[in-house]
């Protein structure tokens, strides 16, 4: 595994799984369970130690497999992330929430505890200020947000005594401006986090597979080049750029071994720059 810093005094891996689905979407659905859990624990085996969830995922359902499947492993080995319901932003809701979801995971502590969307109804001071008691209570390790614009940023860290680390935002080689929850992504959003030493976890890597649907003469020839496939370049070329990681989703073990060939080799910024400008 590659490793970026996420403090001074953190590294946190270049990829982790995303868990959106395994467990259910917006509500629990137990028909999978079996493959889900096989699935965590594979990867986990392979390399995988950032495991990615949210209580909103099959409405927490999604953390109970994640806490079911890393029970036999040295839980100081493995980063986990969660994230509260723009819904559960109030200050003793937010505790609430961490205690769930702690509870689900069967853990005693949260390495990275995000706010999965912002919520202009509810005074992000408050929701802050419940971040940095659990932050002192040691049930997380470090705070993060997700889907948040630079403003929104820039609020969030002047009501916490603790850096936000980590800005978690729909990011691949087709959205590049606008996604479903941003806008100005390589304009602002990014080039901010870079200067301020934040962390970017880029969701949906691979587009769900939309990006390889049509024939992309670019993308073939860099497989070519590369003698890699078309998510493996896709995925190197966002943990090739500063303070990027991804978090891509499989259940499928020849699709995680895959992913892992993302690793270990780099594109030349001669490539990088044709993608950055081709494909924009």
């Amino acid at each position: 595994m590659e490793y970026k810093n996420l403090t001074k005094n953190t590294k946190i891996p270049v990829l982790g799984l995303g868990t959106w689905e395994i467990g259910g979407r917006m509500s629990r659905d137990t028909s999978y369970d079996a493959e889900g859990i096989a699935a965590i624990r594979g990867a986990i085996e392979l390399g995988y130690t950032h495991i990615d969830t949210a209580e909103m995922y099959g409405a927490g359902h999604s953390e109970e497999l994640v806490g079911l499947a890393i029970k036999d492993f040295d839980r100081d080995s493995l980063f986990i992330t969660t994230k509260v319901l723009p819904e559960h932003l109030r200050y003793k809701d937010v505790i609430k929430s961490a205690e769930g979801s702690l509870k689900r995971l069967k853990t005693d502590y949260i390495d990275l505890y995000l706010i999965h969307v912002p919520n202009p109804k509810i005074s992000i001071k408050e929701t802050m200020q419940a971040m940095d008691l659990l932050v002192k209570q040691k049930k997380i390790r470090f705070i993060g947000v997700s889907n948040f614009s630079v403003e929104q940023l820039k609020e969030a860290q002047d009501f916490t005594e603790n850096k936000i680390v980590n800005n978690q935002i729909e990011y691949n080689l087709l959205t590049r401006h606008s996604g479903m929850y941003n806008v100005n992504i390589e304009s602002e959003i990014i080039p901010f986090c870079q200067e301020n030493e934040i962390i970017i976890t880029a969701w949906k890597p691979l587009v769900k597979g939309i990006l390889f649907r049509e024939k992309n003469k670019l993308l073939e020839e860099l497989a070519l080049k590369y003698d890699k496939t078309l998510s493996q370049i896709a995925i190197n070329w966002l943990i090739n750029k500063k303070n990027i990681i991804t978090i891509p989703k499989s259940t499928n073990f020849k699709h995680l071994k895959e992913n892992l060939g993302a690793l270990g080799w780099k594109l030349s910024e001669e490539d990088m720059k044709k993608l950055d400008e081709k494909l924009r």
